[in-house]
């Protein structure tokens, strides 16, 4: 999940949208049935999650996952490669029937939609509205953001499938319910309960300028803005920023720069093998407790957290032993309030489909 810093959400007003087969933007052609299965991705830098889904009336969740794949992007030279496969799979499972009657798809992306185009700098290639719809037959393709989309999927999350970072004393009081996590950038969106449906707030929030705690975040912070003016607390909440964390604190503490990926960073810090590492997974932590907590007194966000993105997951044990706890709560008169407002963590697996999915379903019902 991540992205080049001024592409990774679309503004509120474009962050959604809809091609059909007479327009590349329009809305003229009708949603699936209740009954009808459709294809749903979840597509990201590194890796995509497609789904076939169905409209679900009994239960929870507004949808059903008949059949799902998680692709590597890096291997293919497409998103309409990936789908087409996709599709065939299908050929081997008892939905072999629905293969020739597929016509519409919801994709869930970091960017936004301009003219044919899906605009992302960290997908490995382009991705063309038009090519998917005439590669595969479809009428109708909806693409969300992907943070849009696992915000709308939180609704359905069972508490026992998420992990608590910060535990409230009472369940988590009705109100906004803000998602965002770091992975190659800094995703972040706002779910808006509300009847007959909620709503979903994209924001920018990765873009707001980064705040240094701490003299230690201070001299780093000295350190980023040789490079640019602006540097957003996307420059070190991301797998990007770990990195430059990590050769901020080298210079610093004088160390030689072994490291040279974001994975080889965590690694090297789980491990306790490099001591630069282990300072910058400490700071990422820091910095993330204070933005977080920043973003609840900002939004409202009375509902909960729920910490999302391809990194948290893999550094649990480290998040929960950090200062991540003290940095959200230090706030001033704040803080009773925050002790109010659950964190906690959830995997990405199936959510980004589930949510693009359910948004289509809930933006059909709409019209």
């Amino acid at each position: 999940m991540g992205e080049v810093a001024n592409q990774r959400h679309a503004a509120a007003a474009a962050a959604t949208a809809v091609a059909d087969a007479s327009a590349a933007n329009g809305v003229g052609a009708p949603g699936p049935g209740p009954q009808q299965p459709f294809l749903a991705a979840d597509v990201g830098g590194t890796h995509a999650r497609i789904g076939l889904v169905v409209g679900n009336t009994n239960g929870p969740c507004p949808v059903s996952v008949l059949h799902y794949h998680r692709y590597s992007c890096a291997e293919w030279p497409g998103l309409t490669a990936m789908l087409r496969d996709f599709v065939a799979q299908l050929a081997n499972t008892p939905h072999a029937a629905l293969r020739s009657q597929l016509r519409h798809g919801a994709v869930a992306c970091a960017g936004y939609v301009l003219d044919d185009a899906i605009v992302n700098g960290n997908l490995p290639w382009p991705v063309s509205i038009r090519e998917i719809r005439d590669g595969l037959g479809i009428r109708r393709l909806a693409v969300i953001n992907d943070f849009e989309a696992l915000a709308y999927a939180t609704q359905f999350i069972p508490t026992d499938e998420t992990r608590p970072i910060i535990e409230t004393a009472q369940p988590a009081a009705s109100g906004p319910v803000l998602v965002m996590g770091p992975g190659t950038g800094l995703g972040s969106a706002v779910l808006l309960p509300g009847h007959p449906r909620a709503q979903v707030l994209a924001t920018e929030a990765g873009q707001v300028s980064l705040a240094p705690g701490n003299e230690r975040e201070i001299e780093i912070l000295r350190l980023f803005r040789r490079e640019r003016a602006h540097v957003s607390f996307e420059d070190a909440l991301s797998g990007p920023g770990l990195l430059k964390l990590y050769g901020a604190l080298c210079e610093l503490r004088g160390s030689p720069l072994r490291l040279l990926t974001p994975a080889e960073v965590t690694m090297a810090a789980l491990a306790g093998s490099d001591g630069a590492a282990v300072e910058a997974l400490e700071v990422f932590c820091g910095l993330l407790g204070s933005f977080v907590g920043d973003l609840v007194l900002l939004y409202g966000a009375r509902g909960g957290v729920y910490l999302a993105g391809g990194i948290l997951p893999q550094i649990q044990p480290f998040l929960l032993a950090s200062r991540f706890a003290e940095r959200y709560f230090n706030k001033g008169v704040m803080r009773a309030y925050l002790q109010q407002v659950p964190v906690r963590l959830i995997e990405h697996g199936q959510l980004g489909v589930i949510g693009a999915a359910g948004w289509f379903l809930d933006e059909r019902s709409g019209e």
